[in-house]
């Protein structure tokens, strides 16, 4: 062999070795980017399921309840498509830094400020919102405590003291009492946690009735259409000095009307083929969220996500139980019967 040959020859034994290095190096990149990706994903996963704090309702109220709906017959779909009732709470909560800077008030306690009924009709397509006034008086049923023992049944007094006295499992029972119904679910978001949900979803837009100027709550809105950030939009939703007679009747309207704009939000952004967005909307909502054991794990809320594909906010009726001025008490109101009862009775 000539030299020139031998000379060609070791160039390509050189090219060979290099490509073979190059390639390696390039296998082991791709491995340590899946390895990398693997672990991410189940860091999001640990971190999203440790987000979200759970109360086991079941256990503490027992069988004395209102009957479940019937079970309808498996189709072949993997995903439930029977009826089902959530009881969906927005706790006014003091306690936290983020909480108290958009809150104020005692940082010592929490009450329910916000108390919707869902239901959602089998084929979960359609729903009815029900909005329970916090100011109704009612009668509060005695109530399990965490600590042992039990509450007292108490007559005449404010709806939202429930989750005071005994927390979501009082405020489920209490519900349950009003209505009839049983609640298959319990869902509950503070203050800061909805101010960061709506930032998550890049805002949402809300048309007002009529010009808003509220004190208590800062917010100052001419009557049209608005975009909204999470702070504006929580103050929205606490708002009731600047409009109607500055009861907490005129504040569900604007509650309402913020539900339908999340929906409608969520299902007109991209947020789930975005994996960024769909990361900081996934972490914002389990880290601001408090269920029943039922719905304390993210496969469990992805599947009642998945099962709700079909729900628009077109088909999401919006209600107010009843009421009418308490005859004891010109701040306070009373279920409007048998107008109240009719209409717990059409949602079971």
């Amino acid at each position: 062999m000539t030299s020139e040959e031998e000379h060609g020859g070791g160039d390509t034994e050189r090219y060979g070795g290099r490509r073979s290095r190059v390639w390696k190096v390039v296998g082991a990149v791709v491995a340590c980017g899946l390895v990398l990706s693997v672990a991410g994903a189940a860091w999001a996963y640990w971190r999203f399921n440790h987000n979200i704090r759970s109360v086991d309702i079941n256990s503490a109220l027992g069988d004395d309840r209102p009957a479940r709906a019937p079970v309808p017959t498996p189709s072949t779909s993997t995903l439930p498509s029977g009826a089902l009732n959530i009881l969906v709470l927005g706790s006014d909560s003091r306690s936290g830094t983020a909480n108290a800077a958009l809150g104020g008030g005692d940082s010592s306690g929490a009450r329910s400020d916000t108390a919707m009924v869902v239901h959602i009709e089998a084929g979960r397509t359609r729903a009815t919102v029900a909005s329970i006034p916090r100011d109704t008086l009612v009668t509060r049923p005695s109530c399990p405590l965490a600590s042992g023992g039990t509450t007292a049944v108490a007559y005449r007094t404010m709806f939202n003291s429930a989750y005071s006295v005994g927390g979501p499992v009082c405020a489920v029972k209490t519900v349950e009492s009003i209505t009839g119904i049983r609640m298959d679910h319990y869902l509950e978001i503070d203050f800061s946690g909805f101010a960061k949900l709506v930032d998550a979803l890049g805002g949402v837009t809300v048309t007002t009735d009529q010009d808003i100027n509220d004190d208590k709550s800062h917010l100052r809105l001419t009557a049209g259409t608005h975009h909204l950030g999470g702070t504006q939009a929580l103050a929205l939703a606490r708002t009731r000095h600047g409009i109607g007679d500055g009861s907490d009747l005129g504040r569900i309207g604007l509650q309402q009307k913020l539900v339908k704009a999340l929906l409608e939000r969520i299902a007109s952004t991209d947020v789930l083929i975005d994996p960024t967005k769909l990361y900081r909307v996934a972490d914002t909502i389990t880290g601001s969220l408090t269920t029943d054991t039922g719905l304390d794990s993210l496969p469990e809320l992805i599947r009642l996500g998945q099962s709700l594909q079909g729900l628009t906010s077109q088909h999401v009726r919006t209600v107010m139980m009843p009421v009418v001025t308490a005859p004891s008490d010109p701040n306070r109101v009373v279920a409007n019967e048998p107008a109240a009862s009719e209409l717990w009775r059409s949602l079971r």
